[in-house]
């Protein structure tokens, strides 16, 4: 897949995202408790991914390549969505959505060019240049430029 389709595709992934999290904070507001919210989100989630590995996964993992999968990762994604989406669900109504996911793109990108230059969780090192501090230091700006009352 080329580029320019996978931009498009992670900019509609960013827009749902922004959206699941402005209703699964009405939710969690309604239910008085955003982790309650993250239980239904995370249920309903699992639900749809069941039926899509159903509908498009032609062959499964096989036990050995099950075996050699580190045990840490079999949670620790799990424990840091759950803690992640419920913050999502938790401030979004106190701050509104666009100030919620403008701190949190913040502190994503942050964390992945600091991640991305030292090679973090097995990721493929991509050194911190003066472009990418530029472009954090826009970013910064543009977030109190968002948030300015």
């Amino acid at each position: 897949m080329n580029q320019y389709i996978l931009s498009i595709l992670a900019f509609v992934g960013g827009i749902f995202l922004a959206a699941q999290g402005g209703l699964n904070a009405q939710l969690g507001v309604l239910l008085k408790n955003p982790f309650l919210a993250s239980v239904v989100a995370f249920f309903s989630s699992c639900v749809f991914a069941l039926l899509f590995v159903l509908i498009r996964v032609k062959s499964f993992p096989s036990n050995n390549q099950l075996h050699q999968i580190p045990f840490y990762l079999w949670f620790t994604g799990g424990f840091f969505s759950v803690i992640g989406i419920s913050l999502y669900y938790y401030t979004i109504p106190k701050l509104g959505v666009a100030t919620m996911i403008s701190f949190g793109l913040c502190g994503q990108l942050i964390f992945a060019v600091i991640a991305g230059h030292f090679g973090w969780l097995n990721l493929p090192t991509e050194p911190i240049t003066l472009k990418r501090t530029i472009g954090i230091i826009a970013m910064i700006s543009g977030i109190f430029i968002i948030n300015w009352k």
